[in-house]
């Protein structure tokens, strides 16, 4: 076990093997011909470590004490570097709400190096805030500290959710005010700042192939493709069926639909599902505007700048993947020279996702497979299917806790008599807690929702599966503990105060999502009615 970060062992591949920009100043303009320019973080004045996962820390090969050491925080607020590190800022474009934006790149974003650990694993060390790039535009490459603490505790829910994510090794404040007009609305305002260690075995996105695509530089372009499959996918090599760069597509199609499988099943709505924010290895990657759906509403998003339209909300985010990953195969086009193959890899996406679903909704309802469509050519609907369906119409016919329903659902007993003529009342207390107004719910809804509880407990019955089997297996997949926004804005109330304490009770209790925890009941609650409207609970912007 190493002790510090200054004895790791850095390699740092991606600048060794794709070119870098041959300009050295840190000015604003357009890079061609590379994949990142080199660049140092700017130093802060005043840095004091907020918060620090040990779990990142033991995978890096840190030691429990390591963030007792103040080189580990002059080191993690770009105040110094370490021999081995390389720092530089990458560059991508991307689509933005569905129009091409060029350029774009690592605006605040710095890679400090490439960490080789203990158990041969490479892992990039990437600073969010910590300063101006070429990449930065008209921004400044800072971060405030509601948006870092966000990013730090979200990161590290949807691990141990068992989300693919990207991680995050540490918060740090700044001791300098950021400014920024939080919704756009010609009030900017100091705030603090803050910097986020992210970790990842790459950050290179969709649009680090788009741009390169979109500037006809194919040269490039399969440098970049051959260095992402050698380092990321290096069993493509050894398989010779098929084009390698339609394999390499299918992957991240795999991994992507995986991915949005995993959002859905626990409600987390990404906000800004940009090609630039699409990791090529299928993790969740950067943590803007996004939200925990409280009560169930498919057409919810929490970016302010997507109210109108809800391009990203929480119902097309499977529909948004999927043009993405269309952006990427427009990108990787020029390499494969037909599109027929990949329209077959796109198509296979499709179908991948909707059997992902079908099982993640099986098991959150506890039944042990999902029947598929019946009938000659499966011409007759699925019953599981309708059941699904009808239920989440259901959820969203009024205001329903999605976390707390499906908990509160495994608590059902299947051996009761529920018989359509008896008395609704038993059946539906069980619900009770989900429900953000229960003493309001109409008739009709209360009888709508006892028959579909009455086709449930048949469906479980045909499966024969004890109540204790099937509501471990429920609990097993679906939480009691997400990262609720009004939790998070909480969080940063003291955050921003120089106080991590809120933040690390938070962050201990969303280790064991799955688990019901003793004195901890008060973050299982329904989103509390202050929330509803507060900035930061609610809805945000792409404003950091």
């Amino acid at each position: 076990m190493h002790e510090t970060l200054e004895q790791l062992r850095y390699d740092n591949s991606f600048i060794r093997a794709l070119p870098a920009d041959p300009e050295s100043r840190n000015n604003l303009r357009q890079v061609h011909g590379a994949c990142f320019s080199r660049i140092a973080p700017s130093p802060v004045p005043d840095p004091r470590l907020i918060a620090a996962s040990p779990e990142v820390a033991e995978i890096l090969g840190l030691s429990p004490e390591a963030s007792r050491d103040p080189a580990f925080v002059e080191v993690l607020s770009g105040n110094r570097t370490v021999q081995g590190m390389a720092p530089f800022a990458a560059c991508y474009g991307g689509h933005q709400f569905g129009n091409w934006a060029g350029q774009l790149g690592d605006g605040r974003a710095i890679t400090l190096g490439e960490v080789i650990t203990p158990n041969d694993e490479r892992w990039e060390l990437q600073l969010k805030g910590a300063g101006r790039t070429p990449y930065s535009r008209s921004a400044d490459g800072r971060a405030v500290m509601r948006s870092s603490v966000r990013e730090f505790l979200c990161s590290e829910a949807m691990h141990h959710l068992g989300v693919p994510t990207t991680r995050a090794l540490s918060l740090v404040s700044t001791g300098a005010e950021v400014v920024r007009d939080m919704f756009y609305s010609g009030r900017p305002a100091p705030e603090p700042g803050a910097i986020v260690c992210r970790v990842a075995p790459s950050f290179i996105r969709f649009g680090n192939f788009e741009l390169l695509a979109a500037r006809g530089d194919a040269e490039l372009l399969r440098k970049l493709t051959d260095y992402t499959i050698d380092r990321h996918y290096p069993w493509l090599r050894e398989d010779d069926q098929g084009d390698l760069y339609v394999r390499f597509l299918d992957e991240v199609c795999q991994r992507t639909a995986r991915m949005i499988v995993e959002w859905m099943r626990v409600g987390f709505v990404h906000g800004v599902m940009n090609t630039d924010n699409m990791s090529i290895l299928g993790l969740t990657i950067d943590y803007g505007p996004y939200g925990w759906l409280d009560d169930f509403d498919p057409g919810w998003t929490p970016n302010t700048t997507d109210a109108e339209m809800r391009r990203y909300c929480y119902g097309n985010q499977p529909r948004i993947a999927h043009w993405n990953l269309l952006q990427l195969a427009n990108a990787l086009h020029p390499l494969v020279g037909s599109a027929a193959p990949m329209e077959s890899v796109l198509l296979n996406y499709g179908r991948r996702l909707a059997q992902g679903q079908q099982q993640m909704m099986a098991s959150k309802l506890g039944l042990r497979s999902f029947r598929p469509d019946s009938g000659e050519d499966g011409n007759q609907a699925s019953p599981d299917l309708t059941l699904v369906n009808d239920l989440l119409q259901l959820l969203h016919r009024v205001e329903t806790d999605m976390t707390l329903f499906y908990r509160a659902l495994a608590n059902l007993d299947v051996g009761g008599h529920h018989r359509v003529d008896s008395d609704d009342g038993p059946l539906l207390a069980v619900l009770r807690q989900a429900y953000y107004s229960p003493d309001a719910l109409a008739p009709d809804y209360q009888r709508d929702m006892a028959a579909w509880l009455r086709r449930y407990v048949q469906r479980l019955q045909e499966d024969g599966e004890g109540n204790h089997e099937r509501r471990a297996g429920m609990n097993a997949v679906n939480p009691l503990y997400v990262p609720r926004n009004y939790l998070a804005q909480l969080a940063i109330d003291q955050a921003e105060q120089g106080d991590g304490s809120r933040l690390h009770d938070l962050l201990d209790v969303l280790r064991h999502p799955y688990e019901e925890q003793a004195g901890r009941e008060a973050y299982a609650a329904r989103r509390p009615d202050w929330a509803r409207d507060r900035p930061g609970c609610s809805m945000l912007s792409c404003s950091s």
